[in-house]
């Protein structure tokens, strides 16, 4: 079954010439996003027999943006080094082992797009950047070199595998250039060819030239001289180069002669397999890999990404074969990006190959067929839903549009994924299994979308039409209601899929017809309850098992429970008070049915609440009730709650995931964090429980992973506190940023110094809103593909926020501003400057510039313009040549006909125009008296004015409306809509102009307009008060948005968003604004609510007039008081945990006499309660409160709040001589503190109530009542227990004091909730010890010890109760079997898979693990033997227990009493330090009663012990 940890990884970056490599032993790495993912190759790897031998190990985390470069060291005996390049400037050295930085450096001022560790020179690590600039940096001596051969950018280089000086380095433009390091750089060889970027160099394993026969003469390509002529050096002379460019063609150069001796061109190839969105344009990747111990064969990658191997002995035929020809499916469906070799242990040469697809492919070069597949992640992981009918199929929701489907339990593939891409194109924000029907998922996305998928066929998913506004939160499957039920049986599916979105509203589909329309619950809702006022924004939904009953969660962190068929309201629950984003029920299967009532939630708040429904949901009550207690509260996350998953192996057992990075397993029945864990790098989303491991849980996170982990391996028990959970948010930044959608902006990394940009733009990335992944973000690598020029998918970092502990974050500061200045600055100054340049000239300028220029020509001219002026007025007829010096002499207009004018006017006006002066343009045309052709001009050109506006009705009514109109779309577009709407009004457009305000976001002034100008009742105004009210809601502008919702009358919302903020003040005032308002309930609730605000920061006078506000929480005041007066009294004695800086009464201040009567007194001086009527009321309203149980993890002040309620009604019942009911109370208030572990105040408790002890209860009840006297014994009990314990601790003082009230961390787990003992039980006390300190003791004490020992130790015969024994030893016998009977099913489930999947060593295993191992549960259960225990044996136990526990009475079984075997033993242990204290009697009655009962595992060592 697996039995370890798994990963999925987030996918290897995209576009990088090297971000892969392996060593040799099977050490793989490859680089996605910010850090560098380990994989194990080969038997090393420790996988299960079976499966594919490789797995995830770890991650080198360290770089702060994408990691471009990876590269192993191949030097025997540092294969543990290696190093990397990344966007964020550096170049860092790793010891893998250890997975530490050795070293790093910053020296590239531009992005790093190369890196290759020398083949040849151990410390000699060589990187280039976009800009050209190459380093060599020797890590022994920490020495570097500069060289800097061509102003172009670098895509990939690598160092000859021959000789140490030489590097190949290929560029963008397909230039490829040999150099020679040791000479400062100096270019060897230009080998020009290519026409597009070079993807890959690879250098001939082989030295010299004799290993391919290649021609020279047949080669057709003519000779370059490339740079220099080299003479012929040994070194130059002997090698080959290949190199792979994006121009789809593959180079083989000799290094000897300096040019190309063979072109291989890829082949187009049909795709094969459908595994890939057809709508989308590729990009081509070229990679090469040279087999070192193949040189006359080449591995390249191919356009679909299918992989070639080439054939170079036949140089005049281009041959190749195809790897994984045979086998359908087995090859990529993307472009391939990287290849490297890896030789395993056992000597198999395998090649690994990194590719769009997502997925990391091993092929076996000898049979050329894929040995494995490692899928892994490009987005998110939102969402993971194990199927109910396919045990084992995990489904997961990805950011990167793709949903996968995973089959945990496959033996022979450990990662057997598949992938759904089609018809989803968004992030998979939400996933549910249908819950009977095979294969059939349901999706929602992140734009809304609802659809569903067989992931049985290849069919696209059906979806549904009607789509939600925002992201897809949740999916739920539960029964129809209307209008969807209405149909006969066959006219409707048993199952419709819920969805609820991010805009708040949960919409019902039908899966039968997803084209249909899909109804929203509201209505229905509001329908059935009559619910007048706002319904909540709904942002969670969650049926219970049984499909009864279904839990909304909303926004103002209310969740409501509403009733099938027609969803009647039956319960509120108040208790997050912030939006909720997880509910999760209980499952159906445990050994406790009632547990199926528990429901758990998770909201922004850090805090998961527990709620026990089952009164509420059995009581089916008439009209809805509000709960504000929990039932369990399960606190330690730091950070909000995403996803909840109750373990489907345990009864009450809870794991939780959270924005602190953490997922945490609860006991929620014991309110006990068990384990933590903290493997992922970023903000957990979701979390699923194996269906079939205990030990096994799945978590996904923002980190792109999804990890399997297992319970029994943490080391941490609960989340981390302050300065853990700061490492986890460092370690959560370190991950990239998410930016927003910039395009074509400069790549600019955190500079160190100004960056100069030369115009290459297009080569940054298309960015989206998502975090930045492989190059790429969190989107669907389908739009990167369509991105024309990507480098090694650069991502331009402008928008980014540095990272906050980053040394270079003040330079980026700083080279931000100085980027400003440069581009921004001149504009604004410009800017500046125009209008004051406008008005002089404006003042100078004349309206005819042009006419006034050409009056002031030479007298020559002017000469002209007289004559020809002359000669145009005085002719009857004006020939041609008149007509053309008019004409160009334009300005005569001025003094000839009135159509040369407007010719004048018109070029004039054109002139304006050009100058940028419409102004004058438009008035010139007012002269020619157009009015309405300048306004229709302004108007289409954008240039209207308050003057022309002003003119229009000369023009006439509608004219003027319609300029008007005009005029206010011109403003619109200048965003000036303030304006807009005043020039709406003045033609009386109201409506259009409140509209307008509204849609731009001016709340204020729309309603300020509509208030002056429409009816009070008109609909548009209470729109515009709720409308702004929500948005002022989502802004956390609260008391504003209560102001609109009591503008709009909706006071009810105006009470709930006040008391939104949570906080003592806003909550007092949202219960005095509910109560002047008149919603009573609402307002009782807040005060309460506000009360108990005020009672964590002890403000008990506060606490007090909040309580006031409502008449209805008198009760709860009488509650208070008691608790105030308890509390001073414990601080006085100096038992309280904090230490005063409390606000008290002034009552409280008294200190004599009795508490009890004090309490009274106050009761009647303050709150007027001196009737037996008034005693009366305040008791029957306190008494409907129910409180849930305490456990050890209860918080003091919450307990003592609970106590001090029980009390209360203790002291009310007594006021009214209603002895029966007083019983009760006190009990409750006793076993409280007794189930908390908390004796101090269950001592105290006696002491300030039961002072002189129990007696006086006695006679009060008398005889008749019988229920009373159970409890009255319990209580009694209860009382005697305590002495009982306090008589022992007295034993090992010096001086015993007959009245000690002992402080100890009682830790006892009652019987009911866990059946055992803890370690800490005071019966393994070391009685040695406490016999040595009687040696202390003067002989006078041994006297008063032996009275008051008879007195006490015969007092608590009444302890020895045989009939409780006798039922505890019942209760006791049914859990350990129901335990029994649960491990026996999860090993029964484990073998049955082992047997159905023929695993055989794990079947071995499981059945020695079951029979013999003795610390099995079963085992134990047969005493002292190792043989497991038959089924019918076990429920021939169970059956006769039952059978027991039916025989006791109610009264016994209801009421809870000490544990029997507990005090028997305390007597032993007494007899053992102190032999003269106990009576013979006694001791026999107490082995006796060990010897009947003490057979269950809790108790068995310890009998042996004593006995």
């Amino acid at each position: 079954m697996g039995q370890e940890p798994r990963t999925l990884p987030p996918s290897p970056n995209w576009y990088c010439a090297r971000c892969s490599d392996a060593v040799p032993g099977g050490l793989f790495g490859f680089a996605a996003r910010t850090s560098v993912f380990l994989v194990r190759v080969g038997p090393g790897a420790g996988a299960s027999h079976g499966t594919p031998p490789f797995r995830v190990i770890g991650e080198l985390v360290g770089h702060t943006e994408r990691v471009s470069g990876f590269t192993f060291s191949h030097h025997p005996g540092q294969y543990n080094l290696c190093a990397t390049s990344s966007d964020d400037g550096t170049v860092k050295i790793w010891d893998v082992e250890t997975k530490t930085v050795v070293t790093e450096h910053a020296l590239h001022q531009h992005t790093i797009s190369a890196l290759h560790w020398s083949p040849r020179v151990k410390d000699l690590i060589v990187s280039g950047d976009e800009k050209g600039v190459i380093f060599c940096y020797w890590l022994n001596r920490n020495d570097s070199q500069h060289l800097f051969t061509e102003p172009r950018t670098i895509f990939c280089l690598t160092c000859s595998p021959h000789h140490e000086d030489l590097v190949a380095i290929g560029y963008k433009d397909g230039m490829v250039v040999i150099i020679d390091i040791s000479k400062k750089g100096e270019v060897i060889h230009r080998l020009r060819g290519h026409d597009d970027e070079i993807h890959s160099i690879a250098w001939c394993p082989l030295p010299g030239e004799d290993c391919l026969s290649i021609n020279q003469e047949e080669n057709s390509e003519p000779e370059i001289p490339n740079g220099k002529v080299i003479p012929q050096t040994p070194v130059t002379k002997g090698c080959y180069l290949a190199t792979g460019s994006k121009d789809q063609t593959i180079r083989i150069w000799s290094c000897s002669r300096g040019r190309g001796v063979m072109i291989l061109k890829l082949p187009f190839l049909k795709r094969r397999g459908g595994g890939i969105d057809p709508t989308v344009k590729e990009r081509l990747w070229l990679t090469l890999h040279w087999p070192s111990d193949q040189p006359t064969q080449l591995v390249s990658s191919c356009s679909g990404g299918e992989l070639l191997l080439w054939d170079l002995t036949q140089s005049w035929r281009r041959k190749y074969t195809l790897f994984s020809a045979s086998s359908e499916g087995q090859t990529h469906s993307r472009i391939v990006f990287n290849l490297c070799p890896l030789q395993t242990e056992d000597n198999k040469k395998l090649l690994l190959s990194t590719s769009m697809d997502r997925d990391i492919k091993c092929w076996d070069m000898s049979t050329m067929e894929c040995c494995w597949t490692l899928p892994s992640l490009g987005g998110f992981a939102y969402s993971l839903a194990f199927s109910p009918v396919d045990t084992g199929c995990l489904a997961i929701g990805v950011g990167d549009g793709m949903i996968r489907v995973w089959n945990t339990l496959s033996l022979k593939n450990n990662y057997d994924v598949k992938n759904f891409w089609q018809g989803v194109k968004s992030k998979v924000t939400a996933l549910c299994w249908h819950p009977t029907k095979e294969g059939c998922l349901a999706f929602g996305t992140d734009d809304g979308k609802v659809g569903l998928y067989d992931t049985y066929s290849n069919k696209p998913p059906q979806v549904s039409s009607t789509y939600h506004k925002k992201t897809v939160y949740t999916l739920a499957w539960g029964p129809p209601v209307p209008p969807m039920s209405l149909g006969g049986e066959g006219d409707r599916p048993s199952l419709t899929l819920y969805s609820c979105g991010g805009e708040g509203i949960v919409l019902q589909h039908n899966p039968w017809k997803l084209s249909g329309e899909a109804f929203d619950i509201n209505k229905l809702i509001r329908d059935t309850n009559s619910i007048k006022y706002k319904l909540p924004v709904h942002t969670e939904i969650s049926w219970k098992a049984d499909g009864k009953i279904m839990a909304l969660g909303n926004e103002d962190g209310s969740i409501e429970i509403f009733q099938v068929p027609n969803l009647k309201l039956i319960c509120t629950i108040q208790q997050h008070h912030k939006l909720v984003n997880a509910i999760s029920w209980h499952h159906e299967h445990g050994s406790q049915p009632e547990l199926s009532y528990l429901m758990a939630s998770g909201s922004n708040n850090a805090v998961i609440y527990v709620h026990n429904l089952r009164t509420v949901i059995e009581s089916n009550p008439e009209s809805p009730v509000t709960i504000t207690e929990p039932y369990r509260t399960l606190s330690g996350h730091t950070a909000k709650i995403t996803s909840l998953a109750w373990s489907p192996h345990h009864d009450g057992r809870l794991v939780s995931a959270s924005y602190d990075g953490t997922a945490q397993v609860w006991d929620t029945l014991r309110e006990e964090p068990l384990c933590n864990f903290r493997g992922h790098r970023g903000r957990l989303l979701c979390v699923e429980w194996s269906p079939l491991d205990p030990d096994c849980i799945y978590s996904g996170a923002d980190d792109f992973c999804v990890y399997k982990w297992l319970t029994s391996m943490q080391n941490h028990s609960r989340p981390p506190q302050g300065k853990k959970s700061i490492e986890l948010e460092k370690k959560r930044l370190s991950q990239p940023k998410s930016k927003p959608k910039k395009k074509k902006k400069p790549t600019l990394r955190v500079p160190t110094k100004q960056e100069s940009f030369d115009g290459n733009e297009e080569e940054s990335l298309k960015e989206s809103s998502g975090p930045v992944e492989n190059g790429v973000s969190d989107q669907e690598g389908e739009e990167e593909a369509q991105e024309p020029e990507v480098p090694c998918g650069l991502t331009s970092a402008v928008s980014r926020e540095p990272i906050i502990y980053s040394p270079v974050g003040l330079g980026f500061e700083k080279s931000k501003v100085i980027i400003n200045n440069k581009v921004t600055l001149p504009k604004k100054e410009a800017a500046k400057e125009k209008p004051e340049a406008l008005i002089k000239k404006r003042k100078a300028r004349s309206m005819l510039p042009l006419s006034t220029s050409l009056d002031h020509r030479s007298k020559e001219e002017l000469h002209q313009d007289c004559l020809i002026l002359a000669t145009a007025k005085h002719s009857k007829e004006r020939n041609e040549d008149v007509i053309t010096d008019l004409e160009d002499r334009f300005h005569l207009g001025l003094f000839t006909d009135r159509s040369t004018l407007y010719k004048m006017i018109e070029v004039e006006g054109k002139g304006h125009l050009e100058n940028g002066h419409p102004e004058l343009f438009h008035q010139l045309m007012l002269w020619k008296g157009d009015l309405k052709g300048t306004l229709q001009t302004a108007a289409e050109r954008g240039e209207l004015t308050d003057n022309l506006v002003a003119m229009a009705p000369v023009a006439g009514y509608h004219v003027w409306l319609w300029a008007v109109e005009a005029f206010a779309k011109q403003l619109c577009f200048q965003d000036q809509y303030v304006k807009a709407a005043s020039h709406l009004l003045s033609i009386h457009k109201v409506y259009e102009a409140v509209e307008l305000l509204k849609s731009n976001h001016f709340y204020r002034e729309a309603i300020a307009i509509a208030k002056a100008r429409l009816r009070p009742e008109d609909p548009v105004l209470k729109d515009l008060y709720l409308s702004w009210g929500a948005i002022l809601e989502k802004d956390g502008h609260y008391a504003m948005a209560a102001k609109c919702y009591l503008g709009a009358t909706s006071t009810y919302d105006a009470a709930k968003v006040l008391a939104k903020k949570g906080d003592a003040a806003s909550l007092r005032t949202a219960a005095e604004l509910a109560a002047i308002v008149g919603e009573e309930e609402l307002s009782a609730s807040l005060a309460l609510r506000c009360a108990q605000e005020l009672l964590l920061a002890r403000n008990w006078v506060g606490a007090q007039e909040a309580l006031q506000l409502h008449e209805s929480l008198k009760g709860q005041r009488l509650v208070f008081c008691l608790l105030e007066l308890l509390s001073k009294h414990l601080e006085d004695r100096q038992l309280s945990e904090c230490r005063s800086s409390s606000s008290y009464h002034a009552w409280s201040a008294a200190t004599e006499g009795p508490l009890e009567e004090r309490v009274i007194a106050v009761w009647k001086s303050t709150f007027g309660l001196d009737a037996p009527g008034q005693y009366q009321a305040a008791f029957q309203k306190l008494q409907t409160i129910k409180y849930p149980s305490a456990t050890n993890n209860t918080p003091s002040r919450q307990l003592l709040l609970h106590i001090c309620h029980d009390l209360t009604l203790a002291l009310l019942s007594q006021q009214v001589a209603s002895w029966d009911e007083a019983v009760k109370a006190l009990l409750r208030a006793v076993v409280r503190s007794y189930d908390s572990g908390n004796f101090t105040i269950m001592q105290e408790v006696y002491s300030v109530f039961l002072p002189e002890g129990c007696d006086h209860l006695r006679e009060k009840l008398g005889d008749h009542q019988a229920s009373g006297t159970a409890a009255f014994k319990s209580l009694e009990a209860f009382f005697l227990y305590g002495r009982l314990y306090e008589f022992w601790w007295s034993l090992s003082r010096p001086y015993p004091e007959s009245c000690v009230w002992v402080s100890v961390d009682h830790r006892r787990k009652t019987v009911e909730h866990s059946q055992q003992l803890d370690d800490a039980s005071p019966e393994e006390a070391d009685p040695v010890a406490s016999c040595q300190l009687e040696l202390s003791r003067p002989p006078e004490h041994d006297l008063r010890l032996m009275e008051e020992s008879e007195r006490v130790l015969s007092a608590c015969k009444e302890l020895f109760s045989e009939r409780h024994a006798s039922l505890q030893n019942s209760q006791r016998t049914i859990a350990e079997v129901q335990e029994t009977l649960a491990e026996m099913i999860r090993q029964h489930q484990k073998n049955q898979l082992c047997e159905s999947t023929g695993n055989g060593p794990d079947k071995r295993e499981s059945e020695q693990e079951g029979e013999g191992s003795p610390s099995s549960p079963q085992s134990q259960c047969k005493e002292e033997k190792n043989e497991p225990v038959s089924l019918p044996e076990l429920t021939k136990r169970l059956t006769e227990a039952n059978e027991r526990m039916a025989k006791f009475p109610e009264s016994i079984k209801s009421y809870p009493f000490p544990d029997v075997l507990e005090c028997c033993l305390v007597l032993l242990h007494i007899r053992s330090q102190y032999p003269g204290c106990v009576t013979p009697e006694m001791q026999e009655q107490a082995e006796e009663l060990l010897h009947k009962y003490g057979n269950s595992r809790v108790y068995r060592r310890h009998c042996q012990a004593c006995t």
